[in-house]
């Protein structure tokens, strides 16, 4: 059977690649073709787009990439008819997937929606018309399912896909870094927020020349762009690709927001959560977004289990007493590691890509 399926960032790149891997594993004459990254396209998926020629973050930033946005939106379409897939799989990226599905669902393709956007955060409404336009929806979070029964549209909840591959990064020997105890930090994926962030971030490593900071760079970002940003420290450097070897070995971890705060806790790494966007887009986010938190283990736990330093409160004061918080004081570690616990239980042990493919596949056949 033919799949297309659509992934806009490096997080969706990654859960898209093992439900490649399970798709292909499930049905061996699987032919498919993506939005996505090298994941993807490593685990078997023929390459349409890049996500990161898609990546734009904020408000003003995707209204300033406008003509970009809408042209990617006709080539998809296009592409999509070309290729005439058995089934439609859209990861996350909601601005634009929920687009795509709109369109498609009135020209009678099947649409499988694998990771919710976020509409309890924020635009409720949208579930109005993914009700009209998503044939199935599977939720990685346990509190969604319930949010969505509200609206009186039933969803799956396949388990988080983050469980399954946190479980095999965690397993073998890990070459070390540095001489140095390592502080970690993963400052995003977009160039925009990297920008604003990565620099007060930075911040720490004269305070704490004892350890080695270690920059995570995406591989959308350019060596002489994050060497820019980095190049004055003398405890700091960069690794590519090696996300989960450096949390595994890290003390702490300075987090920009999105999945990698969940990544970092289930790794049980003591993190602050660092956010910062543009003013006008902070100033119309905080306005429409209801959620209590921005990181994803709060929300899930629905407490403050991990600090978080958002807009004007991310400043290098700030950071200095919560990461000193979290490398010295005792009190603060061992409840910490109590929550990260209790998180993995509440996400449960569910394979989250198999049974997602399992459901792709079934509404495929």
């Amino acid at each position: 059977m033919k799949y297309y399926i659509i992934a806009g960032e490096a997080s969706g790149d990654l859960h898209g690649s093992n439900l490649i891997k399970q798709l292909k594993q499930q049905d061996p004459s699987a032919d498919i073709r993506c939005w996505g990254g090298d994941l993807m396209q490593q685990a078997g998926g023929t390459l349409a787009k890049h996500y990161k020629d898609l990546a734009f973050m904020g408000f003003i930033e995707v209204v300033m990439n406008l003509r970009t946005v809408l042209r990617n939106l006709e080539f998809c379409k296009k592409d999509i008819q070309a290729y005439q897939p058995d089934v439609l799989v859209l990861i996350d990226y909601a601005g634009f997937n929920l687009r795509i599905a709109e369109w498609a669902k009135p020209l009678g393709y099947k649409i499988i929606f694998y990771i919710s956007p976020q509409v309890w955060a924020w635009k409720e409404n949208r579930v109005k018309k993914i009700k009209k336009s998503v044939d199935k929806m599977l939720c990685i979070l346990p509190f969604e399912k319930d949010f969505y029964k509200k609206w009186d549209y039933e969803v799956e909840y396949v388990g988080h896909p983050l469980i399954e591959v946190i479980k095999e990064a965690k397993e073998g020997k890990v070459l070390p870094f540095s001489d140095k105890p390592v502080i970690a930090i993963l400052p995003g994926s977009r160039r925009q927020e990297v920008s604003v962030k990565l620099p007060i971030m930075l911040t720490m490593a004269k305070h704490f020349p004892e350890y080695q900071f270690v920059v995570a760079q995406a591989p959308s970002l350019d060596d002489d762009f994050m060497q820019g940003l980095t190049g004055a420290h003398t405890n700091v450097c960069t690794v590519k690709g090696k996300t989960y070897p450096l949390l595994r070995q890290a003390k702490a971890a300075l987090v920009t927001s999105g999945t990698a705060t969940l990544e970092t806790a289930l790794f049980g790494v003591p993190e602050v959560v660092c956010y910062k966007g543009s003013a006008i887009s902070y100033f119309l986010a905080k306005r429409l977004i209801k959620v209590k938190y921005i990181s994803l283990v709060n929300l899930i736990m629905d407490k403050l289990v991990v600090h978080e330093l958002i807009q004007d409160d991310l400043t290098e004061e700030n950071l200095l007493k919560e990461l000193t918080l979290l490398l010295k004081d005792e009190a603060t570690r061992v409840q910490l590691q109590a929550d990260y616990t209790a998180l993995w239980t509440k996400l449960g042990e569910k394979n989250a890509s198999r049974r997602a493919a399992e459901v792709i596949i079934s509404a495929a056949s």
